[in-house]
């Protein structure tokens, strides 16, 4: 194993100069510099983070726990988080929650046991019922939530504006003469479900239409919508996989959207202009939503003192043609 008396000897310097280097505790001349990172690069020194850490007081790691789901927007924004993280000095432990607040719970135990310097957390469905958030408030762990948030004003969160731009969605079909307007979702108990179906109905409201409840489809099925003596003429899908079943549906009835079938999506999709008519969509700031919780993240660690934010990034509309435009 290579060790930082290797490094020392190869590059010509003492000891406790790599050590200034590596853990950059003091200035070192440019040429030294140089020298002790080229013989880092030729003996493929790694260091021992384990002991770094004692002499430093943190791992420069941060935990992420979320759910691996098979969603393209899971991915990249775990991608963004990633990208953020490294750019800073950081590197990401990535455990997997399943969505459920039993394995959220040993998740995030799993990331402490790691000694993480800061938690990123999507918390599961039902998550609020849970012990994990009392339990990283009681224990003072750098934490932030990323894309489904809470009401809680004592804890720094970062996502997705849902009420207003689903809102939006819905005015904008009802603008184009459509009564019956409905909406599919997935999970139940999940914020982002939530809070897009607070911004249906808000719309509804706004357009001078009234809730029925025949028009909420939670199941993730279109077919509950259709199957009525009234059924709905235009639907907003509330994410990306919700999207993709409402598709498959409506071609096996043989409809054509924007036409027989007016459909919109809150979630872009790289194949949005594949289809026909495109598809038209609320595209999430992923990248930007990854990005700022980082820094969230390491703002409270370097004050853990400051006051808890709240940011919601809003979704810009893609507008195309499913809708009936």
């Amino acid at each position: 194993m290579v060790t930082m008396r290797d490094v020392a000897a190869l590059a010509g310097v003492s000891i406790t100069t790599v050590s200034h280097v590596i853990n950059e505790t003091r200035p070192v001349a440019g040429d030294t510099r140089e020298r002790v990172q080229k013989a880092i690069d030729e003996t493929g020194y790694t260091g021992d983070a384990i002991a770094r850490s004692l002499v430093m007081g943190g791992t420069k790691s941060l935990g992420l726990a979320v759910s691996l789901v098979s969603h393209p927007y899971f991915a990249e924004l775990i991608a963004a988080i990633e990208s953020e993280a490294t750019r800073n000095g950081y590197s990401l432990v990535l455990i997997d929650t399943r969505d459920t607040p039993e394995s959220e719970q040993t998740a995030v135990r799993m990331l402490r046991s790691r000694r993480v310097d800061g938690l990123l957390l999507t918390p599961s469905a039902g998550a609020g019922a849970s012990l994990v958030l009392p339990e990283l408030k009681k224990l003072g762990i750098p934490t932030v939530l990323v894309d489904r948030l809470t009401v809680a004003k004592d804890i720094d969160q970062v996502g997705p504006e849902n009420v207003q731009a689903t809102s939006g969605l819905v005015k904008h079909l009802a603008e184009l003469g459509h009564r019956r307007i409905g909406i599919v979702c997935g999970k139940a108990g999940v914020a982002t479900t939530e809070e897009r179906i607070l911004g249906y109905r808000l719309g509804l409201g706004r357009a001078g239409l009234k809730w029925d409840e025949a028009l909420v489809s939670q199941s993730g099925w279109l077919a509950p919508l259709l199957d009525q003596d009234d059924p709905a003429t235009a639907v907003v899908a509330a994410d990306h996989l919700v999207t993709v079943g409402m598709l498959h549906e409506a071609r096996a009835r043989g409809l054509k959207l924007g036409t027989d079938l007016a459909v919109v999506s809150y979630d872009e999709v790289e194949w949005a202009t594949l289809i026909e008519p495109p598809l038209t969509t609320l595209a999430q700031p992923v990248e930007e939503i990854g990005r700022t919780a980082v820094k969230l993240l390491l703002s409270r660690i370097a004050d853990p003192t400051r006051p808890p934010e709240t940011i919601r990034l809003s979704p810009s509309l893609m507008h195309r043609q499913s809708c009936g435009c």
